[in-house]
């Protein structure tokens, strides 16, 4: 455990940004936490971790999970590259989902040693601040047994997604994070089977408002619900 704590989180709003150059900015951030932590294990002059959340979107991407199943993409190669998409295999938990404009994605680079160290209960608070969000436009959101995300009408037999989560943590560092759907183009998501799971509607922000949301709005919210759930200090 940390025996210098930091609950304070830089927020680098990159805008819109193509995934592999955001998913360097990630590994750049991670790595040098992990560096950190490594330091602080070889010497008593115990230095303070740094944590970041990175918000982004960007241009059509699907992305698959270490643990994710290929046939889970429903067009090929040579479909991708006509409609100049992007496909990448990458390390973080879960299936496949998309990005794309009007899809606020955010990736916390933080060391939980900073505030706890249990990942189910990571996963719930990044769930919590979408929530709490979603809340502030009047909608009722929560989760479904059993499947990471948040959902809309998910007391229900028809629960639609409106927020993916996919993670990875090494050394109790995160990195990856949650794609949140604002105003997307939802018949990108017709290309896969979201998140691996059949017969689950996905839907956005501004589909279940009826009505043109900023996405800088959203994601100013979303900031600020997280260091509400997380209790941290925004730099």
């Amino acid at each position: 455990m940390n025996s210098v704590i930091s609950k304070e989180v830089e927020v680098l709003k990159l805008g819109r940004i193509k995934f592999k150059n955001a998913w360097e900015r990630q590994e750049e951030k991670f790595n040098s936490i992990i560096d950190t932590k490594i330091y602080n294990r070889k010497t008593k002059n115990q230095k303070k971790t740094k944590n970041y959340i990175l918000t982004c979107s960007h241009p059509h991407v699907y992305t698959l999970g270490k643990s994710g199943n290929e046939k889970n993409l429903l067009i090929d190669d040579k479909e991708i590259e006509r409609r100049n998409l992007e496909y990448y295999k990458i390390n973080r938990g879960g299936d496949i989902t998309y990005h794309g404009p009007g899809q606020l994605v955010i990736y916390p680079i933080i060391d939980l040693e900073n505030f706890f160290t249990d990942i189910h209960k990571y996963l719930r608070y990044l769930e919590e601040s979408i929530i709490l969000t979603l809340k502030e436009y009047n909608i009722e959101s929560g989760r479904v047994e059993g499947l990471t995300g948040v959902w809309i009408n998910h007391k229900k037999n028809n629960p639609k997604k409106i927020c993916a989560l996919g993670v990875k943590t090494s050394r109790w560092v995160t990195m990856h994070g949650l794609a949140f759907n604002i105003c997307p183009e939802l018949k990108y998501f017709k290309n896969i089977i979201p998140c691996g799971i059949e017969n689950k509607d996905v839907t956005s922000l501004e589909k279940e408002l009826n009505k043109k949301v900023s996405l800088e709005e959203v994601e100013n919210k979303v900031i600020v619900n997280l260091s509400k759930v997380f209790d941290f200090k925004i730099l």
